[in-house]
């Protein structure tokens, strides 16, 4: 059993309010939730919508297809009517009616007994009248699902990436949060600015005037002894490259959030896209190694964000953590209690009061600009050296992941937020195929990677882009050319739906 629920509407009219309501209800009925988000760069009008999908098995994605659909504003019906199922439900919008009579009326759809909403009620504003809204649409003789719900029972945790690095980021030991508000990678700074409310916690979240700044002050907190990590998006990290690169000269320890969305320039501010993974691997000037990681949910976004503050602190290197919109704000359920038992505290491993310089320079790091041939080098070798420690080390870590059929000469690879489609694909589409994660991307698991592509006849790549960086790099670091007849590509801005992602893969399989 599986349902999508699209709730539409104007930005300010609640969509997400509501979501949130219905969200949280499944949930405490046991069922296995996912829902994102789409919206437009605005704070009034325009059209958002949030996708719910539940389902009494574990659901990762949404799909093309709606089953109910809530129209908060008359033009959601407009623009939606295309996308139904048959025998879908509409929830037609009425005039002058909130989204607490449309929650009503959705709650009294699912089955979901009207306590639980109540209770949800709660937790928000203006009580009284919302719950009069809700006990009016509740009340209507709405058709019920066409299905029967079952109860799925489980105990797990609704997230989404963003408050998953950041608690994550906070158990690692994390002491100053520096950021420049930028979509996608502002939900972060909102978390842990919340976070931040807590007694209980030490952590200081500053917004500073732009995204250099934020770099710059960056390097400043390290190099006094504190655990930093800045975030921004791919735009402000454009900004930031002249300070990365003097990280990786200085040899600063400091973890980037970058959250990616369609560029170039301004590009489409509030939707997805894996269009940045280039600019992460190859950002700044000179040469210098780079840590980069992928999550693709929950689980990944805590175990990443540590593996990025260790190796950043160990080797005095910059980290990324590669993320988008659609993980960081889609929610979505994991074990968030037993995921951040595996976090561990790192500590800084600068000594306050140690010198840092930009310049090549000898090992006093005297504050000169440094000319010398033999330390040039000597200092190229030594960042040389330890790009092929960390490489060496690294292998102890999980950098693939395999799903699917292990012994198909079929292989999928993929990274980041394309996971959830992907699991959704081979749990419902029963395809005959190895699924191979790609967690870090530098350094590269070549070795994993190239066992898995030779016993391959067939691989195939799914990202959201339109130029596939991640064959490029199979290819730089394999020689191996993923095919663009074998790439599946998507770059309008929104993440893939796991039934349109089962049919083109099962076409480019034929």
């Amino acid at each position: 059993m599986r349902c999508e629920i699209l709730i539409g509407g104007k930005a300010g009219q609640g969509p997400n309010f509501l979501s949130e309501l219905v969200a949280n209800a499944l949930l405490k009925k046991g069922y296995y939730v996912f829902y994102s988000r789409d919206y437009q760069s605005l704070i009034r009008g325009g059209h958002n919508f949030n996708l719910v999908s539940f389902s009494d098995s574990p659901v990762f994605s949404n799909t093309s297809k709606v089953d109910v659909l809530v129209c908060l504003d008359e033009n959601t019906s407009r623009v939606h009517k295309k996308d139904l199922n048959k025998n879908a439900l509409v929830v037609d919008f009425v005039q002058g009616k909130g989204n607490t009579y449309f929650a009503g009326i959705l709650f009294k759809i699912l089955g979901i007994d009207f306590p639980i909403l109540e209770s949800g009620l709660k937790e928000f504003g203006k009580f009284e009248e919302n719950l009069k809204d809700a006990k009016e649409g509740y009340s209507l003789n709405s058709r019920l699902l066409s299905f029967k719900i079952r109860k799925a029972g489980h105990k797990l945790d609704l997230l989404n990436g963003s408050e998953a690095t950041a608690l994550s980021a906070l158990k690692s030991g994390l002491d100053i949060y520096y950021a420049y508000p930028m979509t996608p990678a502002t939900p972060l700074m909102m978390e842990l600015g919340t976070m931040q409310l807590d007694k209980a916690t030490k952590h200081k979240v500053i917004e500073v005037e732009n995204e250099i700044a934020v770099a710059l002050a960056g390097i400043g907190s390290s190099v006094a002894g504190k655990r930093v990590m800045v975030g921004t998006a791919g735009g402000g990290f454009d900004l930031m490259t002249e300070s990365f690169s003097f990280v990786g000269q200085a040899e600063v320890p400091i973890v980037f959030y970058l959250a990616q969305r369609p560029g170039p320039g301004t590009g489409v501010a509030t939707y997805t896209s894996q269009g940045d993974l280039n600019l992460a691997l190859h950002g700044g000037h000179g040469e210098f190694f780079r840590l980069v990681v992928a999550p693709g949910n929950n689980d990944e976004s805590v175990k990443l964000t540590n593996d990025a503050f260790y190796f950043s602190h160990k080797y005095r290197i910059p980290s990324i953590i590669l993320t988008d919109k659609h993980l960081g704000e889609s929610k979505s359920l994991f074990e968030k209690n037993n995921s951040l038992k595996q976090v561990k505290e790192i500590k800084s491993s600068v000594k306050v009061g140690e010198r840092f310089n930009s310049y090549e320079s000898d090992k006093k790091l005297n504050f000169t600009a440094t000319e010398d041939a033999e330390v040039i080098k000597a200092n190229f070798d030594a960042r040389m050296k330890k790009e092929k420690e960390i490489a060496k080390e690294v292998e102890k870590f999980e950098m693939i992941k395999v799903y699917g059929s292990k012994k198909s000469k079929n292989l999928i690879l993929f990274w980041g937020s394309t996971k959830g489609a992907v699991l959704d694909a081979i749990n419902e589409g029963k395809i005959d195929a190895t699924f191979v994660q790609i967690l870090f991307l530098s350094p590269f698991p070549t070795k994993q990677v190239m066992a898995e592509v030779k016993k391959a006849k067939k691989v195939l790549v799914v990202e959201n882009n339109s130029e596939s960086p991640l064959s490029r790099l199979v290819a730089e670091k394999t020689g191996f050319i993923v095919e663009d007849k074998d790439k599946i590509l998507r770059y309008d801005g929104r993440p893939f739906f796991s039934d349109e992602l089962i049919e083109e893969i099962k076409e480019k399989l034929k």
